[in-house]
Formats: C-alpha cells, structure tokens, sequence
C-alpha cells in the first residue's frame, strides 16, 4: 500500500507468478531542502538491491513524476501492492470512517500466565503478527474495516471468499496477514447483533460460518480462515509450548463468557481479553532521518506528552527508510530507564496507528531498573 505524508511518499509493491516471487519498493524521501527518489528490489527473502533515481535532490513535484513513472512501469509489468503478488480490491470509500471499532487486547504480565492456563473461564489463541481487520458484508458490498474505524482496501482471495459466504449481512473480526483473513470473532450474522452473547456461542457460529461445504476442503492459498483456540488446561499449554517453540510473538486469553465491547475495556489491565508478548515491542514515531546513513531516530510521548527519544533503528536493506512523522513498529530486548531501547530491530510501518499509540508506558524496562512498566494501556 501507499504511504503519504508531507515528508514524502513510499509504496511497497509484489509479484509472484511460477518461480517468480519479487518484490520492489519506491519512495520519495525529504533529503536537504529537496527530495530524493530511492527505490530497492529483488527475489522476496533476499539482500535487496537499492538504488537512487535523483542523483542530487530536487523539488517535490519533479520527483513526484519520476517516483509515480516507476510505479507506472511495475504494476504494468504485473506487481501488486498484495504481498502475496496478488490484487487488492481497491475502493471509492477508502479512508471513510465506519463507526466500527474492534475491541483490543489489555496486556499483562507472564506472571499472569499461570493463571490464566489454569482458570476454565479463560481460553487461548495464538497472538498473531498481522494487522487487524474486520470484514462487514452488507447485500453485495464487502467492506474492510482497520483498527482505527476506517474503510481499507481489502486483497482479493478475502474479498472473494467473503462473498462466497452464505448470507449477505455480517460483520466478522479477524487479523490479516497477506491474503488471508485469520476471524476470531464473529460480531454480526444475518442482520443480528451478536456482541452481547458470550464469546463460546459466537465462536461456535463463526466455526460454523467457515466450515468448508462438504467434499471442498477450502482454500489454502488465501480467503478467510478460523484460529485455532484452546480450551482445556491441557490444551492451552499445549498450545502455549509450541507457541514458545516457533518463536511466535505471544498467546491471547479471552474469557468464553464475556461479551464483545469496543474499545479496550478496563484499560491499563484486566478485562475479558488480554495478550501476553513473548517479544517487547513498541509502537515509534520517527523524529529524523539520520544523514547519510540507513537509520531513524525514534520518539515516544511520555505521560505529560512531551516527546522523549528513546535512540536509533537501522532501516534493513529491504525496507524504504520510513519519512518522518511515520509510525513505526520496533522489536527489542528491552528499555533503560528513560526510554532509550536496547538492540531494536525495525519490524516496518503502522499505517494504521496514530501518534496517541507512541507512548513510554508500551516499554519493557530492563529487569532491576525503575521505570514504567504499565504495558501498552
């Protein structure tokens, strides 16, 4: 997808087709008092190649012409702004606000896990590293619905499969990654409101929504599928084991009796749902683009809403250098007191957050130091 920003612009394009699977990003970039074309490519998974289109920087509108021509020639040749190399239902209403709003996870500590393995009411599912979608069928127009309210473009294998559903009104929440929809939540069916029914009875009708049609074992390549969710104690550590064992990014407990509320209920912990990271990360906003080199300076807000840096991040090779102003998301070991985070990697964009999501209290302070610790409120 397309980023812009008065700093710039960036688009991440793909193309996969036999043994083809390439991908190729283009952005324009503040450099000076001008701007500058880069561009990176190659087989998806390897070193990019990177390169520049403006060998001095110029003005904006000039490069404008010469990043949308690059873009011109890729998506003529084939490439597509799904990662999977393939097209995404684009839409009038994109950006629209929907008044839809899903209902987010409160984190807590693994001191809590214990627990929550051991108590009946609490049942698990992976935590999944994609982006949150909600997907709402009204008669023959098929919406995607991000995190924040807004109407986004949705990938063609979901937008197909959602119309292959046998009734044409529904609201089904979920997390995409790629073309495919992973729906844990299924909040409307058939013109019913099921947010106030607890979550065993909408999960059991959602597994009943995506069960294959009899002799069709579904699409593997794409679409929409449900998440594997683990109800006995035996089960959940089962689940949590393999979790731990495939370096996955953490485990969600959600309470089988519990109604869905929009929002994030009992903010700053508690609630019927509740996340457990296995891995820190923190939602950044870049403050500069370092001269010269391939790296961001990153900021948080901290309570009182001044802006404290918490260091740098090298941008890899296969990732446009993100403008300033961005969002970002930042894997890391953990934070020192005052902020600054310690060896973190660039996980990529957050289109889908704004600047109230870059606060000091998402840190991990390292163990023994003080600090605020309060999770991602």
């Amino acid at each position: 997808m397309t980023t812009a920003t008065t700093q710039g612009e960036r688009i991440s394009l793909y193309f996969r087709q036999g043994s083809s699977d390439k991908e190729y990003h283009a952005s324009i970039e503040p450099q000076g008092t001008g701007f500058v074309v880069n561009f990176a490519y190659g087989r998806r998974g390897s070193t990019l190649q990177t390169g520049c289109k403006t060998s001095t920087p110029v003005e904006y509108a000039a490069a404008k012409r010469i990043y949308a021509k690059l873009v011109g020639e890729k998506t003529a040749k084939g490439y597509t702004p799904g990662t999977e190399g393939t097209p995404y239902q684009q839409t009038d209403r994109q950006d629209r606000a929907t008044g839809i709003l899903p209902q987010l996870l409160n984190p807590v500590d693994e001191a809590e896990l214990g627990k929550l393995l051991a108590d009946p009411a609490w049942w698990a599912q992976e935590k999944l590293d994609g982006r949150r979608l909600l997907i709402n069928r009204s008669d023959d127009q098929v919406t995607g619905i991000n995190r924040k309210g807004l109407i986004v473009a949705l990938p063609q294998p979901i937008q197909d499969h959602a119309r292959r559903l046998g009734c044409q009104q529904w609201l089904i929440d979920g997390e995409a990654i790629g073309d495919t929809l992973y729906a844990f939540d299924l909040l409307e069916w058939a013109c019913n409101d099921l947010r106030g029914q607890p979550y065993a009875k909408r999960l059991r009708l959602l597994d009943q929504v995506l069960a294959p049609a009899p002799g069709n074992a579904g699409d593997s390549t794409g679409g929409m599928r449900g998440i594997e969710t683990a109800m006995t104690l035996r089960a959940k550590r089962a689940l949590l084991a393999r979790l731990r064992q495939e370096k996955k990014e953490g485990i969600v407990f959600k309470r089988h009796d519990a109604p869905y509320t929009p929002g994030r209920p009992t903010s700053g912990g508690g609630g019927p749902q509740v996340k457990v990271k296995f891995t820190a990360t923190a939602s950044c906003v870049v403050a500069k683009v370092n001269a010269g080199k391939r790296s961001v300076k990153l900021e948080l807000l901290d309570p009182c809403g001044n802006r404290v840096g918490v260091g740098n991040v090298t941008v890899p090779a296969n990732q446009v250098i993100p403008g300033v102003g961005s969002i970002v998301e930042v894997r890391y070991l953990y934070a020192y007191p005052g902020g600054a985070l310690y060896q973190p990697v660039l996980l990529g964009l957050r289109d889908d957050l704004d600047l109230s999501a870059c606060v000091t209290r998402q840190l991990k302070i390292k163990a023994g130091e003080s600090g605020d610790e309060q999770g991602e409120g």
